[in-house]
């Protein structure tokens, strides 16, 4: 079992920036990328669309979320020193634009790599220094991490979804949302369960047993100390 425990450690509302979206916004889709991989990488492709293609230099979103990529904060005022922070930690980074009209202006598409893991994550800046995860790793999601957020990775099988909920139901655990999509008929799928409070240890290391589930990624947002993709 894969269980990892991530941190943003963002406070509000202070910021370094002249754009709330393009700035604090991008900090933390880093931030969220990070998380999501659990390490800071070693490689990162970024590719902005819409506004933050056409205006990422002057806003410095480049820098903010290779800032948050780093793990520094939406106040952090190394911000500006992004590219020389990411050549002295080791981490490559390319910048790239894409002209394909995206589901919201404000998009970044993360592609990190360490070692023999590689995964994408993309996320959108949706105003005040809110974000919302809409993709990981090829899947579809909604993650707007105002609540704890587990993932959990496993390969699509008939009762599988059943035995996870079984496992939270006896726990008391209330699932305020629940996003499952699947790369293909019996392939690897992502479960995306939003809950009241984090799922007990003891559950996550049950579920971890339940045939063909794969990594578990545990996102906790209770307090501004822990995990928050939007401002407090």
């Amino acid at each position: 079992m894969t269980i990892f425990q991530s941190v943003f450690d963002i406070i509000g509302p202070v910021m370094v920036g002249p754009s709330s979206s393009h700035t604090a916004g991008a900090v933390r889709i880093g931030l969220a990328a990070r998380s999501i991989f659990e390490e800071q990488p070693d490689e990162v492709d970024i590719t902005f669309y819409g506004s933050f293609g056409h205006t990422y230099k002057g806003h410095g979103t480049d820098l903010a979320i290779i800032a948050g990529l780093l793990g520094y904060t939406t106040e952090s005022v190394e911000i500006r020193h992004a590219y020389e922070m990411a050549k002295e930690a080791g981490m490559k980074v390319s910048i790239e634009t894409s002209e394909e009209i995206s589901e919201h202006p404000n998009k970044a598409r993360v592609c990190m790599k360490k070692g023999g893991r590689s995964m994408c994550v993309s996320g959108i800046s949706t105003g005040g220094g809110l974000i919302e995860v809409t993709e990981i790793d090829g899947f579809n999601v909604h993650m707007s991490c105002d609540e704890p957020v587990t993932l959990i990775f496993h390969r699509d099988r008939p009762g599988l979804i059943a035995r996870v909920t079984h496992i939270l139901g006896d726990e008391n655990v209330n699932v305020s949302q629940m996003e499952v999509s699947r790369k293909g008929r019996g392939e690897r799928a992502l479960m995306l369960l939003a809950t009241d409070n984090p799922i007990p240890a003891r559950a996550l290391r049950s579920i971890s047993l339940v045939e063909d589930v794969g990594p578990i990624i545990f996102l906790s947002s209770l307090s501004a100390s822990t995990l928050s993709c939007k401002e407090d």
